[in-house]
């Protein structure tokens, strides 16, 4: 856990803050304050004002209300979004973040008092000075650089390499305030882990804006919500904070009704008696009490966030696709040799591997965007691929709207199958035709999600589909996966996303591809243990040995897959259950609608009488349908409770 620095009272403390961006409020009146030494959340959807929130805290921007106050020692850091360049090397980058100790060794060149000369080593040694560089290479290592990389200039790394050396560098410095604003964004799931364990250690006070769940489980101890322009801290890590919310919600809905019901009711007694004389004083009495009734607010979470992948149709025959002595790269670069793989329809695989490894070559292999340059590649006919990857939101017209963008891949589609598409991802009629310039970063990942899997395609390829998506984007993403019954391959660095999607591990690295028969839990304990070893320059990088009997879980994982298949027809029927009673509640909707008209009863008997007939029999069916739903959901109840994947 992270250890207190200052005074125990010291704190970083917002009060009564207000920040308006025109029209918009970001913040009313928000307050939270962060003890010393405290791994802090902050939580909120997307657009809700959270890096807003670290840059008033860094004080880059003005409040209009309230204030920021942090102690006066305390140095601040803050992830930025611009990557650094220059001629120098990774170790001399990060070295160079630290300006104090830059200074000092410059000084203690030259200085010749010899007071001032002590008291130069003096600080030195406070900054542990003398192993500077090889904490600097510890750093970057973690964050996925070799020896080798370390020595080479920085602009020769891509942007999102870059972005790990920023990070570095501000791990480096170890500023007692560190405000770290999606700071897993750019790495992959090995330096992901790496982070989690640097940032439990780290001895000052974090601030962490992310979606990602398993980081917020693992390193925070209290989690600040943003939520209708206010702050709220909960204590724990998200799960606990979800859990908790989710009560004081039920709490405040519960209150509001009791509210909203004693309000009607003196309502009624002011209304029947207040022009009585005999009851005049007794109603002015339940109109002031009225008055002071504080009104309880409704809270919402705001739309739904929902994924809906089309299922493909026909089913092909397996497999899928199949690689056989292959090898693959760039030019006449090879990157995976000697690759044999196939793909059947219930798969469910996760890519894992550092980056660099060939993650991404093999996604695009096996999307078609790559040529093997040997070996035999071949897909099952009439195969339908969608493959999702972030450099994709550069091909976005940013002139068009979604439902145009949608139209060019369909041209033959009337608008409403277009609009029907669009909202399978959440798009409401209004952002369907909002340019795409305008949308958030996690809305054009949606969007791309909608161009994918238009043509309803036999495999998924997901490579880093999270990077933009908020906590409750990603769940919707983990649901709609597990309900999709094609082929899935992902590469993601979010672990909760991977452990609840994927049944099978291939290993990328080496030069090729191999199956990992240990679970995502299994593959961070060996990821950890050999970072270890490393450490303690033993190269082996086995994982340990244990005198547990061998669990066979390429058996286990066959046995999901056999028990997906099992239930896969029991799951279409209950969609298509669902899909009927949604329309069943629509027409009954619709005519308790036309009944509640006053006039319906000052007109011809037979229009009442026929729409009470239909909703007679719209409650029949509705009945008949929940009843069936019902008892498929027993099935597949007991299925899961006696050993099937769900």
């Amino acid at each position: 856990m992270c250890a207190d620095r200052g005074t125990p009272r010291a704190m970083l403390q917002i009060e009564n803050l207000t920040y308006r961006i025109g029209p918009r409020v970001l913040l009313d009146g928000a307050s939270a304050s962060v003890p010393a030494g405290h791994c802090v959340g902050l939580v909120g959807r997307n657009g809700t004002g959270k890096t807003t929130l670290l840059k008033l805290i860094m004080s880059e921007l003005e409040a209009d209300g309230g204030s920021v106050s942090v102690p006066p020692l305390w140095r601040i850091g803050v992830t930025r979004q611009e990557a650094p360049d220059g001629a120098g090397t990774l170790v001399d980058a990060v070295l160079a973040a630290d300006t104090e100790l830059q200074e000092l060794n410059e000084e203690a060149e030259t200085a010749s008092n010899p007071d001032r000369i002590a008291s130069i080593h003096e600080r030195l040694a406070e900054k542990d000075a003398h192993s500077a560089r090889s904490r600097a290479a510890r750093i970057l290592a973690g964050l996925g650089f070799d020896d080798t990389e370390q020595k080479r200039p920085l602009y020769e790394f891509s942007g999102g390499w870059r972005m790990r050396v920023m990070l570095a560098s501000l791990l480096f410095v170890g500023p007692d305030l560190l405000l770290l604003d999606e700071p897993t964004n750019h790495l992959d799931l090995e330096a992901t882990l790496w982070l989690e364990e640097y940032l439990r250690r780290y001895e000052g006070t974090i601030v962490i804006v992310s979606h990602d769940r398993g980081l917020l489980n693992r390193v925070v101890q209290e989690v600040i919500h943003l939520e209708n322009s206010k702050l709220t801290m909960y204590q724990g890590g998200y799960d606990r904070f979800e859990a908790t919310r989710r009560m004081r919600l039920e709490q405040n809905e519960r209150a509001r009704s009791k509210q909203e019901a004693q309000r009607a009711h003196i309502q009624k007694f002011v209304d029947r008696f207040r022009y009585k004389a005999t009851k005049a004083k007794q109603a002015q009495s339940r109109i002031k009490m009225l008055e002071r009734m504080e009104p309880i607010p409704e809270f919402s979470d705001g739309p739904r966030v929902t994924f809906n992948f089309p299922d493909p149709e026909p089913p092909l025959s397996p497999p899928l696709f199949s690689v056989l002595n292959a090898m693959v790269g760039y030019e006449d670069k090879v990157v995976l040799n000697n690759l044999s793989l196939r793909l059947d329809e219930d798969d469910r695989i996760a890519l894992i591997g550092a980056n660099g490894n060939g993650k991404s070559t093999l996604i695009r292999l096996l999307a078609g965007r790559l040529q093997a340059m040997s070996g035999t590649v071949t897909a099952a006919p009439k195969l339908r691929v969608g493959y999702f990857a972030q450099h994709q939101t550069d091909e976005l017209d940013m002139e068009a709207t979604p439902v145009i963008e949608l139209a060019r891949k369909r041209p033959k589609d009337r608008d409403e199958q277009l609009r029907s598409q669009l909202g399978r991802f959440g798009f409401s009629q209004e952002k369907a035709d909002t340019q795409v310039a305008s949308l958030s970063g996690g809305e054009k990942a949606r969007l791309l999600f909608a161009l994918m899997t238009c043509d309803a395609p036999h495999i998924l390829l997901l490579d880093e589909p999270t990077n933009h998506l908020d906590v409750d984007s990603r769940q919707a993403l983990i649901q709609a996966i597990n309900g999709f019954t094609g082929a899935v391959v992902i590469v993601s660095h979010d672990p909760h996303v991977l452990q609840l999607t994927a049944d099978r591990f291939w290993l990328v690295g080496d030069g090729g591809v191999k199956t990992y028969d240990g679970d995502l839990e299994e593959y961070k304990e060996f990821l950890l243990g050999r970072k270890k070893k490393e450490r303690g320059k033993d190269k082996s990088l086995a994982p340990p040995k244990t005198d547990l009997p061998p669990v066979d879980r390429r058996g286990q994982r066959r046995a999901a897959a056999e028990q997906r298949q099992v239930l896969a027809p029991l799951r279409k029927q209950v969609a298509r259950i669902e899909k009927n009673m949604e329309k069943l509640e629509a027409e009954k909707n619709e005519i308790e609608g036309k009944m509640a008209d006053p006039e319906l009863y000052g007109g011809a008997s037979e229009t009442l009488v026929s729409l009470q007939k239909d909703l007679g029999w719209i409650l029949q069916k509705l009945a008949e349908a929940e009843e069936a739903w019902l008892v498929m959901q027993q099935e597949l109840e007991k299925s899961d409770e006696t050993g099937g994947t769900g």
